[in-house]
């Protein structure tokens, strides 16, 4: 015999499903909305950035921000209101973000300078994904991140290396160059310059005149295009590794409380219960 299953009603359960779900016209207007504010806040931030502007619209600036701050915060207690696990989702990535994307507005009730700090809303743009329902690029981002995970021994190895080159070089630069009168006067100056040319910056502020730094720096600006390809391949090999992985287990991710990694086979949410697939 079939049960039907109970339809979940109430003000508290429609705003639930307007903030945190990503998948019906109300959320995805909710969340555009929230878009839009979140840039308006930015571009607020970087205008009065500008003096000029700064000093003719101060109040019009100061009070908009304010306005939308108050919109946020309003937002953040409804999604702690509304969720199951209210702890889950303060301590969750996206909850997080909320909170310090707030924050620093008050701040500057004590330090002018924290204002500045509201750039970091443009962290709560990455729930564009969510909204377009582009969820593969979500699961692309947690392949980069386990690639780049897994190369960080390679890497850390690397550049160990490399900085004991660039120390040994500049070193030797010093000792070629110094007493020709030259931009090269200390050690700590010429692993500058090492550096720099390593990388394949190449500033110009330091440069050789002799001709055994000339081609001493010859030798390191060649080396240099080779150190670059290095730890692109240790990631790449990583990439594809993670990425084979990834093909075989499709993970899936909880709408309520951002929970991730849960198993492709669950009907509900591990931590919170959330149903994840229509049975």
């Amino acid at each position: 015999m079939n049960r039907d299953k109970p339809k979940k009603s109430g003000i508290k359960h429609t705003i639930r499903d307007i903030i945190f779900r990503h998948d019906t016209p109300s959320s995805k207007a909710f969340d555009i909305i929230l878009m839009v504010l979140i840039i308006i806040s930015i571009i607020l931030v970087m205008l009065e950035s500008v003096e000029e502007i700064r000093m003719n619209h101060y109040n019009l600036l100061w009070t908009l921000e304010w306005i939308i701050t108050i919109m946020f915060t309003i937002e953040y207690i409804l999604r702690i209101y509304t969720t199951n696990k209210k702890w889950a989702y303060i301590k969750s990535f996206y909850g997080l973000v909320d909170l310090v994307s707030i924050i620093p507005t008050y701040l500057t009730l004590f330090a002018i300078a924290s204002h500045y700090l509201i750039t970091v809303r443009v962290l709560r743009l990455l729930r564009v994904f969510r909204i377009f329902k582009l969820s593969q690029y979500l699961g692309e981002g947690k392949i980069l991140a386990e690639a780049l995970r897994a190369s960080r021994p390679k890497i850390t190895v690397f550049l160990t290396a490399v900085l004991t080159a660039a120390v040994i070089i500049g070193s030797v630069m010093y000792m070629v160059e110094s007493y020709e009168g030259t931009k090269f006067t200390s050690i700590p100056r010429s692993i500058y310059w090492a550096i720099v040319t390593l990388t394949t910056v190449g500033y110009g502020d330091i440069s050789p005149v002799t001709t055994l730094g000339q081609t001493l720096a010859a030798v390191v600006m060649i080396l240099g295009y080779g150190i670059i390809a290095v730890p692109t391949g240790i990631v790449s090999a990583e990439l594809v590794n993670a990425q084979s992985e990834a093909d075989m287990l499709e993970l899936q991710s909880c709408h309520i409380c951002d929970a991730e990694n849960l198993s492709p086979d669950a009907f509900f949410c591990m931590y919170c219960g959330t149903e994840l697939k229509d049975g």
